[in-house]
């Protein structure tokens, strides 16, 4: 904000801008006092990202002119008119169309290759040799501006968890610019079969970052999807790789956000599992025995960053499988991720991890036993937990708590087509097997 106010006043405008202090301060009350002070004639801001931050200003301003956030390439009245007269929203019809409207990896009327998505081909792991030698992210070293924002921060929220040694990120739009030719020249062919990978000490992979400078608007994501899409057009990046990359931000991220605003405020609120189980205190400290959990939060919290599949498979289906209240898992994601705004992060939580909202963003739980994890990373290896196992001294809680999930949600479960397969495999599980399992689970909620 510093950097583009300064941008701003050298390009000759008047900028009123306020600096976070010591004392209580709320954006609204910012704003009120800045109208007494101003007196303008009228009060215009662009759509927020949060519904909360909308409340706020119209509870000072009214009227007030909500002008439309051009960083997107679906604004919400066309998104209201996509999910118009729907039984059920997806996103690969979502996405399609999307593809149609803007030519992107199209082929005349037909999808470049023929087919609409590769998701197939985007679920590799390493294997145990691991990724090898990962080209390192740009990275932008603080310069003084940002230096002195990370010392106030220190200042003011020395009791707030995570850390700022890590801070590298883009903060203007060169070096947005900078940070996305970097990914495209050195991480873009890989990035689509490895994108679900995950390994011990190796952050970003080869994950763009790309998300922080989008949800800022550091880089315009038609520049991001264009781009891309040369690289696939001259030969540089195979499709399954391009494809699945502009698929994050093309499809998923315009898709979160109507989704988001389309049941806004009520979607906060839902919690479809019935779900009440505290978050467990180490998702705030990284302090677990559980190897998967404990790289995946201590990589949150020296970094402020995961991947979807870390976000999505760890410490997210664990909080599905324990039974965590979904609003204390939104609150957590909204804290400690950089990329975290609430139109984002609130489906992809509510929906996507949680089901909270029984099917509105996605049509299953994402549930899985402890051998996804297994499977996709190195974080099982030396675990005191055997993924294999589901009672016992060596059981992995998440294929405890696999099991006992379905079990707990059996009459919901069985109601859903997608979830067939999971259930015929219940309906294997001898009596004794079933009683076990779920008196471990619950001596597991219990300890946490």
């Amino acid at each position: 904000m510093r950097h583009f106010r300064d941008e701003l006043r050298a390009g000759g405008w008047t900028v009123d801008y306020r600096e976070i202090d010591a004392r209580p301060a709320t954006l609204s009350g910012e704003l009120r006092r800045a109208i007494r002070k101003l007196k303008p004639q009228r009060v215009r801001v662009v759509e927020p990202g949060d519904y909360r931050v909308l409340e706020a200003l119209r509870s000072v301003c009214a009227p007030i002119e909500i002008v439309t956030d051009t960083h997107f390439l679906s604004s919400l009245a066309d998104f209201r008119r996509h999910a118009e007269g729907r039984k059920q929203l997806r996103l690969e019809f979502f996405y399609r169309e999307m593809r149609r409207r803007y030519g992107v990896l199209m082929d005349g009327a037909q999808p470049a290759g023929g087919e609409w998505n590769y998701d197939s081909a985007n679920r590799g792991a390493f294997g145990k040799a691991g990724p090898g030698l990962v080209p390192a992210p740009a990275a932008f070293l603080p310069d003084h501006l940002t230096r002195q924002v990370l010392e106030r921060v220190r200042e003011l929220f020395a009791r707030h968890p995570g850390q700022l040694n890590r801070f590298d990120w883009p903060v203007t739009p060169a070096q947005a610019e900078e940070a996305l030719e970097d990914f495209l020249d050195n991480r873009l062919t890989a990035f689509g079969e490895y994108q679900d990978a995950m390994w011990t000490a190796q952050p970003y992979l080869y994950h763009s970052r790309l998300s922080v400078a989008l949800n800022l608007k550091l880089i315009h994501p038609r520049r991001v999807i264009t781009a891309a899409d040369e690289r696939y057009r001259t030969g540089q990046a195979s499709l399954a790789a391009v494809e699945g990359f502009i698929r994050q931000i093309l499809g998923w991220r315009e898709y979160v956000r109507g989704i988001y605003w389309l049941h806004m405020p009520g979607y906060a609120a839902m919690n479809a599992l019935d779900a009440h189980q505290p978050l467990p205190r180490f998702y705030w400290t990284g302090e677990t025995d559980m190897q998967c959990l404990r790289a995946a939060i201590g990589q949150t919290l020296e970094y402020g960053y995961t991947h979807h599949i870390q976000r999505l498979m760890v410490t997210g289906l664990f909080a599905l499988l324990l039974g965590v209240e979904p609003k204390e898992v939104h609150e957590w994601y909204l804290a400690v991720y950089v990329d975290a705004v609430e139109w984002v992060e609130l489906p992809n939580t509510m929906g996507m991890s949680q089901f909270a909202d029984g099917g509105i963003m996605a049509s299953k739980p994402y549930a899985a036993t402890g051998k996804y994890i297994q499977r996709m990373s190195n974080y099982c290896s030396g675990c005191r937990y055997d993924p294999a196992v589901s009672t016992g001294s060596k059981a992995c809680p998440f294929t405890t708590l696999y099991w006992d999930f379905l079990l707990r949600h059996d009459e919901l479960l069985r109601k859903n087509p997608r979830m067939t397969m999971q259930m015929r495999n219940v309906d294997r599980l001898l009596p004794g097997n079933k009683t076990a399992i779920q008196i471990q689970a619950q001596e597991l909620r219990k300890r946490l």
